[in-house]
């Protein structure tokens, strides 16, 4: 056989039929300026520099040990919120959506936490879990109270199940009878959801989520300023990867309870989405769908997502040019002084919505173009890619090695008496919160596109992968999305390995080439998004159900029999 294959896919007839959100068809094809950062380094070399707790310089180190132990006797390498934060050093102070998000980010990217520098960071973030105060909760700080804000306090759940799932063997370890595993606290978490649940659920039989948190020692909701409706998202995302985890229906049911207020809201055409938690909640609408035949409104979440928030007004994916620099796909406000992007929310869009384009293709070419420009984007939040002008904090520049992000990068900044656009910024230094505006809390999430995002030898075009951030999954082959922005067809190469194999596009819905091995060149459509799993050749293919199963796994879970 020929050292290459050429393949030149079908044409896109018969085919998932692609819904694109009317931000992201709005993009240009092909970013302006193609300059993909290395993300998988970006978030190595972040790692090492943050977790250096013997580090010397201004502003370093940038961790400290808090050696309290106030829930299970545990040291813990804490992390301020910002680089020069005032709360450094104060034992408590450390975040959940900082720490935890950067060993699990750190995982992504291929590192060990479980022994790092000799220490375990993983187990570590047990103390977390706030059971010495009585609240038997993940929340964002070692000891805290809830109702508050829910996406503070569902968060951290989100992050320390990822850390399970990525250390199984850990997560079940404990000294004694006194202590509990990380898998026995994932456990206590979704008790205490579906609890609130039971609180929340009116007579009609759903949750009502329009509030701002759930104070659980008071078992009661709370709403003092504002709505956090997309709580419900989180919580759906909680309860289902219990479910998958422990097998239990009451579960599942609570996922299912949770999205049926999501349901509601489509009705009521109104968009939930608050902070961050709605795009796990369209994952997993998609996967009870694929996974559990139900028929929840994937579509409409995901457009919320691309959308423009009503219960945030302005929130959402910017888009156009800010005095000629192109900042589409980065996510934030579009009326806080005419722009806000967030650096944390740009990475962490992507873990939710990559693997969703597995269960549910329709999305293929939305995901696959809106990644395409936020990942290029992304660099903007980056000391290195602005004149010392057009940031706040270009006196720590150096010293963030380009791997510490700005918090947040603003359509336009005041400079003396200038007006300079864009400007990478934060609110720490405007509200003395800190010395800098470079935020550890953000890059601590860039790991997420780290995994997700792989160069072809095609400029622009992306190999994505689409199981790095598909936690709790079922078994699954090795699956990419190709997003082709040329209005020409390219080809892209593949190398399979010795081992023969079969690719499968879900997106065709047609197996494309059967027992090849080495490198593959395949010809990507205009304009067109490729889903392709890589299959061992010669497994037994049948449909199931509207499954397409080969070899005992799910390869197509819309394959409807063709």
């Amino acid at each position: 056989m020929s050292k290459y294959v050429v393949v030149a896919l079908l044409a896109l007839n018969a085919c998932a039929q692609q819904i694109l959100p009317p931000v992201v068809e709005a993009f240009p094809n092909l970013p302006a300026v193609l300059e993909l950062r290395d993300w998988k380094k970006v978030a190595q070399d972040y790692t090492a520099l943050v977790f250096d707790w013997t580090a010397q310089g201004d502003l370093f180190p940038l961790s400290w040990w808090d050696r309290r132990g106030v829930n299970f006797g545990l040291d813990h390498l804490a992390l301020p919120a910002y680089v020069g934060d005032h709360r450094y050093g104060r034992d408590g102070a450390q975040e959940a959506i900082n720490v935890i998000a950067a060993v699990r980010s750190a995982t992504l990217v291929g590192l060990d936490m479980s022994c790092w520098r000799g220490f375990d960071l993983v187990t570590m973030q047990k103390e977390f879990f706030n059971r010495a105060n009585g609240q038997n909760l993940v929340l964002n700080n070692p000891n805290t109270v809830t109702g508050n804000s829910f996406w503070y306090e569902i968060y951290p759940s989100i992050l320390f199940y990822i850390l399970t799932y990525q250390y199984p063997e850990l997560a079940q370890a404990k000294k004694g009878p006194e202590d509990l595993s990380m898998l026995e606290i994932t456990r206590i978490v979704a008790e205490r959801w579906l609890e609130a649940l039971d609180v929340l659920t009116d007579k009609g039989g759903v949750p009502d989520f329009s509030f701002q948190a759930f104070d659980f020692v008071r078992m009661t909701p709370t709403l003092r300023w504002w709505k956090e409706p997309d709580a419900a998202a989180g919580v759906a995302w909680l309860l289902y990867m219990a479910y998958v985890v422990f097998e239990e229906p009451r579960f599942l049911s609570g996922a299912e309870r949770a999205l049926a207020y999501l349901q509601r809201l489509v009705e009521e055409g109104h968009n939930p989405l608050y902070e961050l938690l709605l795009p796990y909640g369209a994952l997993i609408a998609a996967r009870l769908n694929a996974e559990q035949g139900r028929d929840y409104s994937v579509e409409v979440f995901v457009r919320w997502c691309f959308g423009i928030s009503d219960t945030r007004p302005g929130w959402g994916v910017l888009s156009g040019e800010w005095d000629g620099v192109r900042v589409d796909g980065l996510i934030g406000s579009l009326t806080d002084q005419e722009g806000y992007a967030f650096a944390m929310n740009t990475f962490v869009w992507a873990e939710p919505l990559v693997p969703l384009v597995r269960y549910d293709p329709r999305f293929a070419q939305a995901i696959g173009k809106w990644l395409l420009h936020a990942s290029v984007n992304a660099r903007l939040f980056y000391a290195p890619y602005h004149s010392p002008k057009h940031q706040s904090s270009a006196f720590w520049a150096e010293a963030s090695q380009g791997v510490i992000p700005y918090e947040g990068l603003r359509r336009w900044g005041v400079v003396g008496w200038d007006v300079v656009s864009p400007y990478a910024t934060g609110d720490a230094m405007r509200n003395k919160w800190a010395k800098t505006d470079f935020a550890l809390y953000s890059g601590s999430h860039a790991g997420i596109f780290g995994a997700v995002v792989n160069r072809t030898n095609v400029e622009g075009i992306l190999q994505v992968d689409l199981l790095a951030t598909d936690y709790f999954r079922g078994p699954a082959y090795p699956s990419y999305l190709f997003y082709n922005p040329y209005s020409e067809t390219k080809e892209i190469e593949l190398d399979l390995g010795i081992t023969p194999k079969d690719l499968y596009d879900t997106v065709t819905k047609k197996f494309l080439l059967r027992d090849v091995r080495g490198i593959v060149r395949l010809a990507l459509p205009p304009d067109s998004a490729t889903v392709l799993v890589v299959i061992p050749a010669g497994e037994e293919a049948k449909y199931v159900e509207g499954k397409l199963v080969v070899g005992g796994v799910v390869v197509d879970w819309q394959a409807r029999g063709q």
